[in-house]
Order: structure tokens, then C-alpha cells, then sequence
């Protein structure tokens, strides 16, 4: 007897979400397809700080105090959670509208403009809002289909809108928006006094060495045991990556707590939208520098909104081969099926009487059965009605 099964497929939201995104860890880990430059920074961190760990700051603790690893540490570790924070989170994006919803939204905005004539073209998708006794307007992402919230903007690398939009970083391999801004700048910032921290003890440990053998010879040391390391390329190394990237991480932190100063994003700033010729005022300003600090890096931080790992369920149909026994009052199955029969996807009772669905709780205490039991066919399934 032939039998169809219906199994649920459990398929996660994660897995349908439009945009270009990668996912990781059943939908907990969200970041961006391009990640080469993301590598490249762990690369750099973990390559630095592994060569200090290992040569200078055996030395140091030595020669000044233990503290100095320990202060590293803490340091390196920080920089390196707020960096995993910021690249594996959702930066707030915004889910794109559903058929039905862009529908009414392109109804809404064809009763508001009213018909075009032929060849002129339409009036721009703007909506008016106000913020602080002043205007914002929103605008309409023909992309997600929806009007964007204030300060919201379609990144074109990762094919999303994004809430506060500040900037697509590749450094960190995501979008930086409301949901992880604040740990960005607590990243670059670590990063920053990580940084510096390497380079002046790097020139530390040099000067001691040169006090003590000269600088000449510290130069000419080759590698050896301890305390005789390669100061001669590990040292220097280190040193060029920390200069270089002083004058990049060190200037990125100033011009990102002056936007934490007033409450602006880089995005905001580039486009001059508070600074331009009209002179308007930031509506999402404080006045007040510690207000916007409190507001950007400690004030609540809203949930996602994606429900990444919500679940789909779509159902397959499997045919499977059974044989079951039956009774001597049991009728053989009609070769053929009429219109009036069993449908597809339901097992075959008999031949006359279509099955029909019962739940095991509405049935006599005497009929019902135990899950995966066959059902008995009743004296009166036999019966025909002419």
C-alpha cells in the first residue's frame, strides 16, 4: 500500500534573508561577503601582540615590572572583543517590506502624488517628519520598498538599509550602525592605546638594551635564548607596524569622539547634512557633550529586528511502501480512484468510505489508539448507500 508522508523541513529566516551578508553558527554570527580586509586585521593584532608578548615583554617584567604584560593583556583582550562584537553583530538592519506592504506603500504614494503624465517624470518619494520642532524628511529605498527611518541609509556593499547608518568598514567586515557604533569606538579606541602602549615600550626596551651594550650592538644581536632575542628584525617590525598605524587608528579615534561630541554619524558629516549652506541645527543634538557621549555609548540598545534564527516551515511530501494485515471483513483497494475519493497525501481506508480526519481526542475512550497503530475498520464500513 502506497503511503504519502508529509515531513516539515525546518528552515531558519537567516537562511531566506535578502542582502549580501554571510551567515555563520545557525544564523548567530552576521557579517559581510567581503572579508579579506577583516583577516588582515586579525593578522596585524594578533601578529604584534604576539611577537611583544613573546620577546619585549619577557624583559620588561624582568628589567622594569611584571605589570607591563599584564596591563597588555588586558589591553589586547578588550581590543579584541569589541573588534568580534562589532564584526559578528547586526548593525541594525532594517527588514525589507513584504509584497503586501509594498503594495499598500506604492498605493499610499500614488494616491498622495496622483497620476504622472506620460514623459514627465515623477515627483521624488519623500515623506515629512518632524524631530525637535524640525523637519526630517524620509526617504524611500526603492531596494527594501520601504520610507527609511531618520537617520537610516541603504549600505550598497551589503545590500541593506541600515539604522543610523554610519559606514561600511571593511577593517571589521561589517556595517557599523545603532546596534554596534558603540562598539566600534570602544574598539578603535582600545586599539589605539593598545598601539601606543607597543610602540613606547618597543623604544623602552631598546634604550635599556642600548645602556647596557650600546646601541650599535643591540642592533647587530641575532637571535638567541633568553635575553638575547632578534631585536634586530621582530623589534624593528613591530615598531613600523605601530608607527604606520598610529597615524591611522590614533586619527580615526579623534574625528569619531568629536561625531560622539555633537551625536553625529560619519554619513551625516560627509554629506554635510547639519553643516551645509542653510545652516540647520543637528535636531538629535543635546547641546550638551556629555549628553550625546551618554547617548550614543550608553543608552539602550534596541534588539534586532531580523529574528535571524526564527524558523520557516516548509513541508515535502515523501511517498513511502507499506503493507499492513487485514481482517477477513477488509476489502481490497480500487485500482483506480475517482473524483470522490481519498485525495493524495492521505492513507486509503477502503474503497467506498473516504478518509476522514479525526482527532484521537474526540474519539471514544474504546476507539482510540496509540500513535503509529492502523485503524480498525468499523461492521459498517462495508455498508454502501445506493
Amino acid at each position: 500500500m502506497s503511503v504519502m508522508v508529509a515531513r516539515k523541513k525546518v528552515v531558519r529566516k537567516w537562511e531566506k534573508l535578502p542582502g549580501r551578508n554571510t551567515f555563520c553558527c545557525d544564523g548567530r554570527i552576521m557579517m559581510a561577503r567581503q572579508k579579506g580586509i577583516f583577516y588582515l586585521t586579525l593578522f596585524l593584532i594578533l601578529g604584534t601582540c604576539a611577537l611583544f608578548f613573546a620577546f619585549e615583554c619577557r624583559y620588561l617584567a624582568v628589567q622594569l615590572s611584571p605589570a607591563i604584560p599584564v596591563f597588555a593583556a588586558v589591553l589586547f583582550l578588550f581590543a579584541m572583543a569589541t573588534l568580534l562584537r562589532t564584526s559578528f553583530s547586526d548593525p541594525g538592519v532594517i527588514p525589507r517590506a513584504l509584497p503586501d506592504e509594498a503594495a499598500f506603500i506604492e498605493m499610499e504614494i500614488e494616491a498622495t502624488n496622483g497620476t504622472v503624465p506620460q514623459g514627465q517624470r515623477p515627483p521624488p518619494r519623500i515623506k515629512n517628519f518632524q524631530i525637535n520642532n524640525q523637519i526630517v524628511k524620509l526617504k524611500y529605498c526603492y531596494t527594501c520598498k520601504i520610507f527609511r527611518p531618520p537617520r537610516a541609509s541603504h549600505c550598497s556593499i551589503c545590500d541593506n538599509c541600515v539604522e543610523r547608518f554610519d559606514h561600511h568598514c571593511p577593517w571589521v567586515g561589517n556595517c557599523v550602525g545603532k546596534r554596534n557604533y558603540r562598539y566600534f569606538y570602544l574598539f578603535i579606541l582600545s586599539l589605539s592605546l593598545l598601539t601606543i602602549y607597543i610602540f613606547t615600550f618597543n623604544i623602552v626596551y631598546v634604550a635599556l638594551k642600548s645602556l647596557k651594550i650600546g646601541f650599535l650592538n643591540t642592533l647587530k644581536e641575532t637571535p638567541g635564548t633568553y635575553p638575547s632575542m632578534s631585536l634586530t628584525v621582530l623589534t624593528v617590525l613591530e615598531v613600523l607596524i605601530c608607527f604606520f598605524t598610529l597615524w591611522s587608528v590614533v586619527g580615526l579615534t579623534g574625528f569619531h569622539t568629536f561625531l560622539v561630541a555633537l551625536n553625529q554619524t560619519t554619513n551625516e558629516d560627509i554629506k554635510g547634512s547639519w553643516t551645509g549652506k542653510n545652516r540647520v541645527q543637528n535636531p538629535y543634538s543635546h547641546g550638551n557633550i556629555v549628553k550625546n557621549c551618554c547617548e550614543v555609548l550608553c543608552g539602550p540598545l534596541p534588539p534586532s529586528v531580523l529574528d535571524r534564527r526564527g524558523i520557516l516551515q516548509q513541508e515535502e511530501s515523501t511517498a513511502q511502501e507499506g503493507s499492513c494485515p487485514r481482517g477477513p471483513g477488509a476489502q481490497e483497494p480500487l485500482a483506480t480512484q475517482g473524483p470522490g475519493q481519498a485525495q493524495e497525501g492521505h492513507s486509503v481506508l477502503s474503497p467506498q468510505v473516504p478518509a476522514t480526519s479525526v482527532n484521537n481526542a474526540e474519539m471514544p475512550e474504546e476507539k482510540q489508539r496509540t500513535p503509529g497503530e492502523l485503524p480498525v475498520p468499523s461492521a459498517d464500513a462495508g455498508r454502501v448507500e445506493h
